[in-house]
């Protein structure tokens, strides 16, 4: 879930560069074609001299039946610019894979809010510059600067201000949007199949998130670990208010708070014995390799954010080999991750959040695995074991989301959030070339590596411990066990924005 509010920029590969029916266009004035080669990529003419000559093709006759107008019919990517319709989805995913630790720092650095406003004017700016463009490779530059701006810093902020026992609640359901936003996005193609106007209709809407934007507070965690003091207790008291609750004496708040500060402090500390001399020069573990508990976390999430990646989109992107219809495709798929993420809740409340992650993904895995074996003659089981396997991962993906940023402590919440989401973008990115290249040759095998990946990520995850209703870990300390005390002081601290009225 790159954005709760951006499916589509996802997904725009399915409906802008898709795959359809053409016919070779030889030249109108050359009279002497014979034949149009199968695949519609060349044709075959007879010169002067009565010799047989094979020319490229460079017009073609698009099937507009389904869609008027796409990237595929409007630069001709077919024959040798196949892969550019690969490109034009994976571009995207690149765009995303540099992104997150860059920022993740930032975020970190300088705050979540500036972090959200900056990358929504220019999330917003990019989608209604790129229906303007003639030329498909500056739309591929487009593509990835819009990639560069997505961020998780939306949902690692609405865990951070969220009490501790609806954290599962919160985290789960701030999937929902995803999911209506797909089925929306299907049902928006469906009337809409010019691809330049379905990016205007699905892009404007970005403008409502400002209001919300411009009365939103900064992280008081954020704020807390980063030394602000005065800013955070003003955060508190507007969360008391509208809470309706006492906020604890300003007093005692500081003192938490200096406790907190130092703690983190103490944990980014160079050793005291290093000489000027050695500390210029002096190579230092990044902050998420510094001890053996937030080693194992930031391994295991990874990879668990690569497979759930893999997993997730290739089954998005493999309409082809699921479904005839395009567009019911994707509006099933929005469909059944909804119950995937209301079902979830009561699942991690109830039973935490490492068994639910672990079965989540062996049982995609195990399904997905067997839709390699299904017969292509039986297409409804075919459909209904990938949707079966979607309800299963849309359910992965959304828990390791809610189970990696209560893991990761706050200062370096959203470095270990970035981390994890390059290796998911990583995996997005080779996702469409699978799907396209080993996909068209043998339909089957794109299945046989999600499900294996589904199993192997569940296997790992079985290393990480449990989150339920523990309090969110402030520094890399907390992790070791050594500083009980404080880590539930801080809950104090927060009281003011986690209690009901």
């Amino acid at each position: 879930m790159e954005h709760p509010l951006l499916p589509h920029l996802v997904l725009f590969g399915v409906y802008l560069a898709p795959a359809i029916n053409y016919t070779c266009l030889p030249p109108e004035e050359n009279e002497s074609v014979i034949t149009v080669s199968e695949d519609s990529c060349s044709y075959t003419r007879m010169t002067e001299a009565g010799a047989e000559v094979k020319e490229a093709c460079t017009e073609w006759d698009f099937d507009t039946s389904v869609f008027t107008s796409t990237l595929t019919s409007e630069f001709f990517l077919v024959c040798d610019k196949s892969n550019l319709r690969a490109a034009f989805q994976s571009i995207y995913m690149l765009g995303t894979f540099f992104c997150p630790l860059i920022g993740g720092y930032l975020a970190d650095r300088f705050g979540r809010k500036v972090v959200m406003v900056v990358t929504q004017i220019l999330i917003t700016l990019f989608s209604v510059i790129i229906i303007f463009i003639k030329n498909f490779f500056v739309i591929l530059a487009i593509r990835f600067l819009l990639g560069s701006c997505i961020m998780h810093t939306f949902f690692v902020y609405a865990l951070e201000v969220c009490e501790a026992k609806h954290r599962g609640t919160m985290g789960i359901l701030m999937g929902l949007p995803w999911a209506l936003g797909t089925m929306v996005f299907g049902v928006v193609a469906y009337f809409i199949r010019s691809w330049r106007w379905l990016q205007l209709a699905v892009s404007l809407p970005n403008v409502l998130l400002f209001p919300a934007l411009y009365f939103m507070d900064e992280s008081p965690r954020w704020l807390i670990v980063r030394g602000r003091h005065d800013q955070a207790v003003q955060v508190l008291r507007k969360a008391a208010l509208w809470n309706r609750v006492t906020l604890q004496p300003e007093a005692d708040l500081c003192a938490l708070m200096n406790e907190v500060q130092e703690e983190s402090a103490t944990c980014s500390s160079t050793p005291a014995n290093t000489d000027t001399n050695t500390k210029k020069f002096r190579l230092t573990w990044p902050k998420l390799l510094s001890t053996r508990a937030i080693q194992v976390i930031t391994a295991v999430v990874c990879i668990d954010f690569f497979v759930v990646a893999f997993v997730f989109d290739g089954l998005n992107y493999s309409g082809d080999i699921y479904s005839a219809d395009p567009f019911l495709y994707i509006i099933l798929n929005g469909l059944v991750e909804v119950p995937s993420y209301t079902l979830t809740v009561p699942i991690v409340g109830r039973w935490g959040r490492r068994i639910p992650t672990v079965v989540s993904y062996i049982l995609s895995g195990v399904i997905i695995f067997m839709v390699a074996f299904i017969p292509p003659d039986l297409p409804a089981l075919i459909l209904t074991l990938a949707l079966a396997g979607k309800v299963c991962i849309s359910g992965a993906y959304q828990i390791i989301y809610l189970y990696s940023s209560e893991l990761f402590p706050t200062e370096v919440r959203m470095q270990g959030m970035g981390a994890a989401s390059v290796f998911a973008q990583l995996a997005s990115t080779i996702v469409p070339f699978i799907i396209s290249v080993l996909g068209s040759a043998l339909p089957w095998l794109p299945s046989l590596i999600f499900g294996v990946a589904g199993v192997v990520a569940g296997v790992f995850t079985v290393t990480l411990r449990e989150t339920k209703d523990k309090p969110l870990p402030d520094t890399i300390a907390d992790l070791s066990g050594t500083i009980i005390t404080t880590t539930a002081d801080t809950s104090i601290i927060t009281s003011a924005l986690e209690n009901d009225a």
